[in-house]
């Protein structure tokens, strides 16, 4: 069996385009798996695994722990508003305390960006970054990948826009790293504040028009608009941010051209995307959320195959 470069997830960057090959391949088996009657294998009946969620989480909490019983590990679910960082405790203790149960795997989300970096450099356990503030987000990012891989059979060569909230999304950073690992070209569209300085640097061009991205593309992946990581106002109202940036029917109707509509979730109906176009045939939106599930398997399954027993 082929193995990961790294011995972490802790962001795309540090995959290599082999790896997400090997995710792939190990993810198809696993797709199989999660689609029979019984769905559960007994790959990891003596791995056990911390989800450690120190922002809240549903979509992606769920699909980890799914993942997880999948594989026959046993689980543990760690919230920080139930727990004694509530009291001060600091995140080192906190894992340190989690390790001493003989936890193999730590799957975490935490707000300040690098924390599964620093965690990886202080704890013996393989880490899963589940998201860590504005920075990445790699579980994301591969699913979303792999469900194009399956709906135009390969990601190399494809026009990808990302529509939305660009500044305050790890999604769009690690999709961003992901898709040129395989061939794809990325472009971003959005308003001009939400928009970070830095993008060009990546090699991705912006695009201002919706209509003129949503022309150039194969695939749109959009974004919502993160209202909670912002504290100043970034664009005059949710309706003018609608009628420039929200896609509906009219607009693909008129395109041409049939795209493929992404969307992480969770979607705000009738602000980015409206209902008939997120229930479309053109949505591939529920196949990312059962591949998230297969991606996950696979991810958890590579790495724990690194854990000395």
């Amino acid at each position: 069996m082929q193995k990961l470069s790294v011995e972490h997830l802790l962001g795309i960057k540090y995959l290599t385009p082999n790896d997400i090959d090997v995710i792939f391949k190990t993810a198809d088996h696993f797709k199989e798996v999660i689609n029979r009657p019984i769905k559960k294998v007994p790959s990891l009946r003596d791995i056990t695994i911390a989800n450690l969620f120190f922002e809240n989480s549903t979509r992606t909490k769920l699909s980890f722990e799914l993942a997880e019983k999948r594989l026959s590990a046993d689980v543990i679910n760690f919230s920080a508003s139930q727990s004694s960082v509530k009291k001060g405790e600091t995140l080192i203790d906190t894992v340190n305390n989690i390790l001493s149960m003989k936890v193999d795997i730590v799957v975490m989300r935490h707000p300040n960006v690098g924390a599964g970096v620093f965690l990886s450099n202080h704890v013996n356990a393989k880490i899963i970054n589940a998201g860590d503030g504005t920075h990445e987000h790699p579980t994301q990012a591969l699913l979303d990948s792999y469900s194009i891989r399956e709906k135009l059979g390969n990601v190399k060569g494809k026009k990808i826009v990302i529509v939305g909230d660009i500044l305050h999304s790890r999604v769009a950073l690690s999709n961003i790293f992901a898709l040129q690992l395989q061939g794809a070209t990325v472009k971003v569209c959005g308003p001009t504040t939400l928009i970070p300085k830095y993008i060009s640097s990546l090699g991705v061009e912006v695009e201002t028009n919706l209509k003129k991205a949503l022309e150039w593309c194969d695939v749109a992946n959009v974004l919502r608009v993160q209202h909670e990581r912002m504290d100043i106002k970034y664009f005059p109202s949710t309706r003018e941010y609608t009628q420039l940036f929200g896609i509906n029917k009219e607009i693909l109707d008129n395109l041409g051209k049939k795209i493929v509509i992404m969307h992480p979730g969770p979607i705000n109906r009738g602000v980015e995307i409206t209902s008939d176009v997120a229930d479309s045939d053109d949505s591939i939106i529920l196949n990312q959320v059962e591949n998230g599930v297969a991606v996950r398997m696979a991810v958890i399954y590579l790495l724990a195959q690194q854990v000395k027993r």
